[in-house]
């Protein structure tokens, strides 16, 4: 298994441009609030929902993503809570809208793959998950330890 460090580095080899970078801080987060949403609308088998309440498909992935970055890295884990927790929010709030949520995730998930892509462009490398699609979930990590080491955080 790889370490932190590998991935961040690797990850990182694809995502030096300026312009990919700013592309990649605002669509990251999109792109798994959209998968987030997505996996809310999936509906729980009537046997899960007596366990726990709230409990659905995106918390559950929300806390595997989580148990996965702690293997990595305890530190950005924690750091990663409150970002999922605060998806999670305006998911429910979302889902409060006129417009169907899965229709809402659809769109952002569009829009910021192209932003996604539109980066790589520029940049003049493709994205990473084309070698491993572990990639796509670290690709959160990246941008937290982007914030981590600006704030002078050890991760």
């Amino acid at each position: 298994m790889r370490s932190l460090d590998q991935w961040l580095i690797e990850y990182g080899d694809s995502h030096r441009n300026p312009t990919n970078e700013m592309l990649h801080i605002v669509c990251v987060p999109a792109i798994v609030l959209a998968v987030l949403g997505l996996l809310w609308c999936v509906p729980v088998p009537a046997a899960f929902r007596g366990l726990a309440p709230g409990v659905n498909w995106a918390s559950l992935a929300a806390l595997a993503a989580l148990g996965y970055y702690a293997t990595l890295s305890l530190r950005l884990a924690i750091g990663m809570l409150p970002t999922l927790a605060l998806g999670l929010a305006l998911i429910a709030a979302l889902e409060r809208l006129a417009v169907p949520l899965w229709q809402t995730c659809v769109a952002i998930f569009v829009v910021a793959w192209i932003g996604q892509f539109v980066g790589h462009a520029v940049e003049g490398k493709r994205p990473s998950f084309f070698k491993d699609v572990q990639f796509l979930l670290i690709g959160p990590l990246w941008l937290l330890s982007l914030l981590f080491r600006r704030l002078g955080l050890r991760y």
